[in-house]
């Protein structure tokens, strides 16, 4: 009876420990949602009382149509990279739900950097802003996973993912910070073009095409 009881005990602390693992992530996906929404706020076309709308008015706000553009991107991705880590991230503790929170923060924010970016987009300190939100949240992404990974605390099943996975997507978020990293030192000599990179994450796709290329050599080689 008395181990009955110790079983049903344990049942209930497990339970109450899962709990706050599944509302964090629903909280997470709501938040993001939040944040997604708000960037149509920005989305405003100004004309004086009594003036026709016309295409020129239409197309006038170009750059808030860009920024939004980015920022949807850039969200939607960062939520895709989050919905995949918590594919495989099967526990939660205080310091990892702080982390969580912290990439939470700077998500919230980017609506904030972006509305700044749409008016100024080729101004320093605009797109400084931008570039090191994007770099910030990069950051904590990564934290995320270099903590249930490499800090071996069994929030992760070996059995799901195998090292291998686990490497490319550590290479994945360092690619990332890299991409962040050169467009909050570009932007300072080049606002425009550490825009551009931001946008079409050039040194992302530059520095993964030298990893794949660097990995099939040593492919053939053990071949």
């Amino acid at each position: 009876m008395q181990v009955k009881t110790r079983k049903r005990f344990l049942m209930k602390k497990i339970e109450k420990k899962e709990l706050p693992y599944e509302r964090v992530l629903f909280f997470s996906d709501a938040v993001v949602a939040i944040a997604i929404t708000l960037l149509a706020l920005d989305l405003k076309i100004d004309i004086p009382a009594g003036q026709p709308f016309n295409f020129t008015d239409l197309i006038r706000p170009w750059h808030k149509y860009l920024a939004f553009v980015l920022s949807f991107i850039n969200i939607l991705g960062f939520w895709n990279t989050h919905h995949q880590l918590f594919t495989y991230i099967k526990k939660m503790d205080g310091r990892l739900i702080w982390y969580n929170h912290a990439w939470l923060f700077f998500i919230v924010v980017l609506p904030f950097s972006t509305s700044i970016l749409s008016d100024h987009i080729t101004d320093t300190a605009a797109v400084f802003c931008y570039s090191l939100n994007i770099f910030l949240i990069s950051i904590l992404q990564n934290f995320l996973w270099d903590y249930s990974v490499l800090d071996r605390k069994g929030f992760i099943d070996p059995e799901d993912i195998d090292e291998e996975h686990q490497k490319r997507y550590q290479v994945m978020f360092n690619l990332d910070m890299l991409n962040g990293l050169v467009s909050v030192i570009v932007c300072f000599f080049a606002p425009l073009t550490a825009f551009i990179l931001l946008f079409f994450k050039i040194p992302l796709l530059i520095f993964a095409s030298f990893y794949i290329a660097s990995k099939r050599r040593k492919e053939k080689k053990k071949r």
